[in-house]
């Protein structure tokens, strides 16, 4: 595919912003989809390149997270090993089964994330006592949302941020970073499959992979150095804005 010049600079704008909002709260696929495809990307190159450009971005914010001690990667393997099964799984059925169910599904579900999150102000201001095991959460949540960013996508950092929350504990700060962790390691089990597949353009991929390298060290070091009402205030956003695109994409699409 042919590419003017000014469109080179739109991929890695639009990378940088979505690296700076997805190391945060999840959602740049949001920012990037719409703009992949507008480009005259067809729909399977599309999903594969922003699978390519992510895995930038959720890695710089991995590893921002561990060095700033947000996250052990040390203790960490059981939930990505779960999660790379799940999305395996997952990404292996979207080439066999159709999504659109899950386009019914999902709205309602983070309807509730939103809603739940807007009226609980205190939601994830400090850790608090796990109401599940841990392990137990890992392989649960592992292979769930393994198999949902495989499979479908959207809104896979709100699920995992909110479980953490709720069900292990974790305070906002600290579940930002541990989700970004099992993003990378979902983001990179599709990608190896899109890349089988002959379904990445590298260099549109690695130019918006640039843009959200810079915007996921920007955005990371924001949670880490500003209060959990910012994380809180950012994740509203992305959650709401998640939720109005898929039900316009779900009435309209």
């Amino acid at each position: 595919m042919e590419f003017e010049f000014y469109h080179y600079a739109v991929f890695v704008l639009t990378g940088l912003c979505a690296g700076f909002v997805d190391s945060i709260a999840g959602g740049g696929g949001i920012l990037t989809m719409p703009v992949l495809l507008a480009m005259g990307i067809p729909p399977h190159l599309a999903l594969g390149t922003n699978k390519l450009q992510a895995s930038f971005g959720s890695f710089t914010a991995a590893v921002n997270y561990s060095r700033k001690g947000l996250v052990s990667l040390s203790g960490i393997w059981m939930p990505v090993l779960f999660t790379a099964i799940g999305a395996t799984i997952g990404t292996v059925s979207i080439q066999m089964l159709s999504a659109d169910f899950l386009s019914v599904i999902i709205p309602f579900l983070l309807a509730g994330i939103f809603f739940y999150t807007l009226l609980t102000p205190q939601l994830g201001q400090e850790d608090r006592k796990a109401r599940m095991g841990k392990h137990a959460f890992y392989v649960a949540a592992g292979l769930l949302l393994g198999f949902y960013d495989g499979f479908f996508g959207p809104g896979t950092g709100s699920f995992w941020t909110i479980g953490l929350v709720l069900l292990i504990g974790l305070d906002l700060k600290k579940a930002t970073a541990f989700t970004k962790i099992v993003n990378f390691t979902s983001n990179i089990v599709a990608l190896i499959a899109f890349i089988i597949g002959g379904n990445v353009i590298f260099t549109i991929g690695i130019l918006m992979g640039a843009g959200q390298m810079t915007g996921a060290y920007l955005g990371s070091r924001m949670v880490i150095l500003r209060k959990v009402n910012f994380v809180r205030s950012v994740f509203l956003a992305v959650v709401g804005v998640t939720l109005i695109k898929l039900i316009w994409d779900t009435v309209f699409g």
